[in-house]
């Protein structure tokens, strides 16, 4: 029989210490392992002169905690937020900074935590963006749209979608999308050829292999966007002012089609849990918004997709009737220099599902613009300037009252610049009821020609801070700078006594 003893002092803390080490050895694997983590990178968004949101996701459900400075240090510390990152939403998260102080760089930095288990903390990821100036500095956005369209997806072999980063060289202070973040009406196959008998060679995931019909689709296609390396860098620097069109729900969509009404719900709720867009308080799921940045720009975010009626009716609208006359009501009070319109459509490209309804004086839809143009310039609105995307080609149209059948307006431009990275398109057809003129456009013969091909365009623009002048540059993504103007700002006039409208 053995011999029993029993335990020294010494020996039983020692064996109790190893016990404790081994018992606490085994966790500390699994606690690493299990520690929530940012899934697909930062965001930040509807920067403007009242705050700005932070986005991020993470990989199960998980408090958000953000921390921020004026320094990449951080040895100041602004504020602290935290929201959860819940299952309802995919466990995507958002935060409104509010309270920063003007033209500054603002860093922020991220983590997921445990809600059960503080200490089950993740890795840290930092972001950043300039907050709208005071009087006398420049200010600098870039503009484009629709990404990963008719079937283009990442290739990483030809460097995944390099426009973003070619936009992020530019530094600007934001970015707006124009719309078609997203083809959920497109698949990702693993090759295509080319016209020179190469490959394109995708990227693809399970969500993205097909069109989209569930919720878990549409997030899916947003996911899809967010393994590129260009997007996620350029998402990390650069806030962005989110739209949308068609194909982040369908193909030319309309509310009233019962064939889509189930993919709109789905499409319109991946798209404000995946975009850094600030929730409105008094409309659900509101897209159109106004977004003021500094003295010198007020951009206005309109929605030319949720409020259209049938395209075929005399009275067919693009905007309706609300949406109108809140344009109509914030162009008037806006005291900016500039005034953006930022919109998913251009006016007077010939397109079923656009504005344009041929030559001739307003038809159905054209009559909420001519009731628009008509207001601003009764109204003494001035200094307004139209960009947009959509038709996969860069171009830049004067609009003329002087060569338009609609005359009661003021001359404005137009600019369309892109698509990011997707097909590109050859120009389209201009109608004269409101007289655009053709200053320049680049596109190319046919449709679908492939990204690798370098048709691919953004817009940049910049306010001289002294001057107020704005410069539009249209460039491609060799960052070649294709065409430019400059637009020195007129003196705003006083409203007529009787507005039009």
């Amino acid at each position: 029989m053995p011999e029993r003893f029993a335990p020294t002092r010494r020996r039983l803390l020692t064996t109790m210490a190893s016990a404790a080490a081994i018992t606490l050895a085994r966790p500390a694997i699994s606690l690493a392992a299990g520690r929530p983590r940012i899934s697909h990178g930062l965001q930040s968004g509807d920067v403007s002169n009242d705050g700005a949101v932070i986005w991020a996701r993470a990989d199960r459900p998980a408090r958000m905690h953000v921390e921020v400075s004026t320094t990449d240090s951080f040895k100041t510390v602004l504020r602290t937020l935290t929201a959860d990152a819940r299952p309802e939403t995919d466990f995507t998260a958002k935060a409104w900074l509010g309270g920063l102080p003007e033209g500054q760089d603002i860093f922020y930095r991220v983590r997921f935590d445990d809600p059960a288990s503080p200490n089950f903390t993740g890795e840290t990821e930092v972001g950043h963006f300039r907050t709208p100036p005071r009087a006398g500095r420049d200010v600098s956005f870039v503009w484009s749209g629709d990404t990963a369209g008719q079937g283009w997806g990442i290739d990483e072999a030809r460097g995944g979608m390099r426009s973003y980063a070619t936009m992020l060289a530019n530094r600007p202070d934001f970015f707006i999308h124009s719309g078609d973040h997203i083809y959920a009406d497109c698949s990702i196959e693993k090759t295509l050829k080319l016209p020179n008998g190469e490959f394109w060679r995708n990227v693809v995931t399970e969500e993205k292999s097909h069109v989209a019909r569930t919720l878990a689709d549409f997030r899916g296609n947003y996911k899809y966007n967010l393994l590129d390396k260009n997007l996620l860098a350029f998402n990390a620097q650069v806030p962005m002012l989110a739209q949308w069109d068609d194909h982040e729900v369908a193909n030319d969509w309309e509310p009233d089609e019962p064939t889509t009404r189930a993919l709109v719900v789905r499409g319109g709720r991946a798209f404000h849990e995946f975009m850094p867009i600030r929730p409105h308080a008094a409309e659900a799921g509101r897209v159109y918004r106004r977004i003021g940045y500094g003295p010198l720009l007020d951009v206005f975010m309109i929605d030319m997709r949720s409020y259209r009626t049938d395209r075929h009716a005399e009275d067919s609208r693009i905007l309706g009737a609300i949406q109108l006359e809140w344009l109509k009501r914030e162009l008037a009070h806006s005291r900016a220099t500039w005034k953006v319109i930022a919109a998913d459509l251009p006016i007077g490209l010939f397109s079923e599902d656009a504005i344009a309804a041929g030559d001739g004086p307003p038809k159905g839809r054209e009559h909420e613009i001519a009731e628009l143009l008509k207001f601003m310039k009764h109204a003494g609105v001035r200094n307004v300037v139209w960009l947009t995307a959509d038709m996969h080609y860069t171009a830049a149209h004067l609009y003329d009252p002087n060569k338009a059948v609609f005359q009661d307006f003021d001359p404005f431009y137009e600019f369309v610049s892109g698509p990011l990275h997707a097909g590109t398109w050859a120009p389209g057809i201009l109608d004269n009821t409101f007289g655009p003129q053709v200053l320049y456009a680049n596109g190319c013969e046919g449709e679908n020609l492939a990204p690798c091909f370098g048709k691919q365009f953004f817009g940049h623009v910049v306010i001289d801070g002294t001057t107020q002048a704005m410069t539009v540059t249209l460039k491609d993504v060799a960052d070649r700078a294709l065409w430019s103007i400059e637009i020195p700002p007129e003196r705003q006039r006083p409203p007529e006594s009787a507005p039009a409208g």
